[in-house]
């Protein structure tokens, strides 16, 4: 039996399985299906990581020697894919697998994250991470002094463009309706913000650029003609996809309590409202969805979850 299984090889379940280990769990299991690394292993550069970042690494070159420096203290990484977990009732997890096995463990932490949604436009996959970001915070200075679009029409979006309109000298902030999805009061500072400039009831179609990356953006107005908009960074902020599939269980409830968008509800020790069950990462509410915060989370988690098994 495991001490202490962790789902997702993301910064958050990489440092849960550090700090686990190395806190002392003997028996330790992250399973990831793929490479380790998660996400951020799709960014061209990194600049805002503290203290490991001073030669904009790649995200991949970044996320390099984390799993070898987790697997120095005694992580194990199973490259299977986690169907479901699932929990008795005498608090023992059972951990299925899509070859049809399974694994028990004390303790479970969850890293699963979150996907953006795509906006579905030409070139959106083509140019992602050479022009084409859902990102403002970690890929915003790249733009400084610069022009930049964002897609959507929801809170996120209106905040980033709110950020890169500190950042940049134009933001265009194109939405296919003409009206927005945001609180009345984040509405209104894009509407009093002089370099942020509506590009209402248009439907992006194109990305296009070279091989520096993108150029311009062509978006569908109302009447049926397109419009061009020259700019090198397109921001894409509409929604994100929850990867919280392993929590369905066969009725199909949740194993735990969940957000009304499909994120885990934790508390500030990343603990569920089951007990031995913590979540980390993209993946439990209010996540800032940076490098550094899921690092922290899965530190946070896996001291709890240290706890929990000593205790049980």
């Amino acid at each position: 039996m495991l001490d202490c299984a962790i789902i997702g090889g993301g910064p958050a379940g990489l440092t849960a399985g550090l700090y686990t280990t190395r806190g002392g769990l003997d028996n330790v299991t992250m399973f990831e299906k793929g490479l380790p690394g998660g996400q951020i292993t799709m960014s061209s550069e990194i600049e805002n990581y503290p203290g490991a970042t001073a030669h904009n690494l790649s995200g991949m070159d970044f996320m390099a020697p984390w799993p070898e420096q987790c697997q120095r203290f005694g992580l194990k990484h199973e490259m299977s894919e986690v169907t479901r977990i699932s929990r008795r009732t005498d608090g023992i997890f059972t951990i299925h697998k899509s070859d049809g096995t399974a694994d028990e463990a004390k303790s479970v932490i969850v890293c699963t994250g979150s996907t953006p949604k795509r906006a579905g436009f030409v070139g959106e996959d083509t140019f992602f991470g050479r022009g084409v970001s859902t990102c403002a915070t970690c890929d915003g200075f790249f733009y400084k002094n610069k022009e930049v679009a964002v897609i959507g029409g929801g809170d996120t979006a209106l905040e980033e463009a709110l950020y890169l309109a500190k950042i940049c000298t134009k933001v265009y902030l194109i939405h296919r309706r003409d009206s927005f999805r945001a609180a009345p009061n984040t509405i209104a500072r894009v509407k009093n913000t002089p370099n942020i400039e509506l590009v209402v009831n248009a439907i992006p179609e194109e990305v296009f650029g070279g091989a520096m990356g993108v150029e311009g953006i062509r978006v569908k107005l109302q009447d049926g003609t397109l419009h061009q908009i020259d700019v090198p960074g397109v921001f894409v902020f509409v929604g994100n996809n929850v990867n919280n599939q392993v929590l369905i269980q066969e009725d199909g409830s949740f194993l735990c309590e969940m957000t009304q968008w499909g994120e885990v509800k934790v508390d500030l020790n990343m603990k569920t409202s089951i007990p031995g069950l913590f979540a980390a990462g993209d993946m439990r509410e209010s996540a800032p969805k940076q490098v550094v915060c899921a690092a922290g989370d899965g530190a946070v988690a896996a001291l709890q979850a240290i706890a929990f098994v000593d205790g049980h």
